[in-house]
């Protein structure tokens, strides 16, 4: 009689967009980026940072215009680990005011989706 051998199978449950976001926060220029891009991702909190450079922000602060040649970071995240995202950002950014916000997922590539959680699992 042959012996037959379970085939080992991993069951991917494709993630629902609703549980990503996008963080953005301005920085001043691209060293400070690049620093606390490779720190999110390397504490696992975001899965990418994509570094925009060349932005010029117009902005209102302290009753003056401010124009200020600044960089975006573009965090890809879980929705659930905001918070400790934020909290890591504003204590690394050097900013008095740091601008983070998050924009939820509408839509999203699955295999996409499903890359950024694995990359935020812990080992």
């Amino acid at each position: 009689i042959g012996v037959l051998k379970a085939k080992q199978v991993r069951f991917t449950v494709m993630p629902s967009p609703q549980d990503f976001q996008i963080v953005f926060s301005t920085v001043p220029d691209r060293d400070a980026g690049l620093k606390m891009a490779e720190k999110l991702v390397e504490y696992k909190l975001a899965a990418c940072v994509s570094l925009l450079p060349g932005l010029v922000s117009t902005y209102l602060w302290q009753g003056k215009i401010q124009q200020d040649e600044e960089c975006l970071l573009m965090c890809k995240t879980r929705s659930a680990d905001y918070s400790r995202l934020e909290t890591t950002l504003r204590d690394m950014h050097p900013y008095e005011l740091p601008e983070i916000i998050a924009v939820p997922l509408s839509n999203g590539l699955p295999e996409y989706l499903n890359w950024i959680l694995n990359s935020l699992e812990k080992p």
